[in-house]
């Protein structure tokens, strides 16, 4: 759905749209569930920058939620994870801010993001909101095992027979101080 500068202009644009899976590129890992439903309101906001520069912001508010399936981080199996996340996001004409000179940003100007041409995308800012939503790590439970380091076998499910690793030569030093030190 494009979210066009011109209907903005008249009015403010309700919204309601639902992704099936595989609709929107989430990545190699991630993998949605359940369809992506996502509702809100777009509309523009302008900005006077001086005398004669008007700029012309595009805000969108709304909630999305969804089940995606993304790899455990310790055994790489499948992790259901809900996803539901409220947004409000602020879109500023590319270039518009060129020209300043430097200062530092504030906290509200760097959650600001651009767009070009005669609008936005709805599936660009979405996309981006479900990534945010997901955690950086998932575990399957807290008790996970993880893989196998020499073969890669999943050591909640079978144990391996790997050999346990030899001891590096370069600690036996500090095994002798810390066996001086306990006796």
């Amino acid at each position: 759905m494009l979210i066009e500068i011109k209907e903005l202009e008249l009015h403010p644009i309700d919204f309601e749209e639902e992704y099936g899976p595989g609709v929107l590129d989430l990545g190699p890992d991630l993998q949605q569930s359940t369809p992506l439903h996502v509702a809100g309101r777009a509309q523009l906001i302008e900005e006077h920058h001086g005398k004669h520069q008007r700029i012309q912001d595009i805000r969108i508010n709304g909630e999305l939620s969804t089940t995606l399936e993304l790899p455990c981080a310790r055994c790489l199996e499948p992790v259901i994870q809900e996803v539901r996340r409220n947004f409000d996001l602020l879109y500023r004409p590319l270039g518009a801010d060129a020209g300043r000179e430097e200062l530092s940003v504030t906290g509200a100007e760097a959650e600001v993001s651009y767009y070009q041409g005669e609008g936005l995308l709805l599936e660009d800012a979405v996309r981006e909101q479900v990534l945010l939503a997901v955690p950086l790590k998932v575990i399957c439970r807290e008790d996970c095992k993880g893989l196998c380091p020499h073969c890669g076998a999943n050591q909640n499910l079978e144990r391996c027979s790997c050999s346990e690793p030899m001891e590096d030569p370069r600690w036996t030093a500090l095994k002798d101080i810390r066996s001086k030190l306990e006796d």
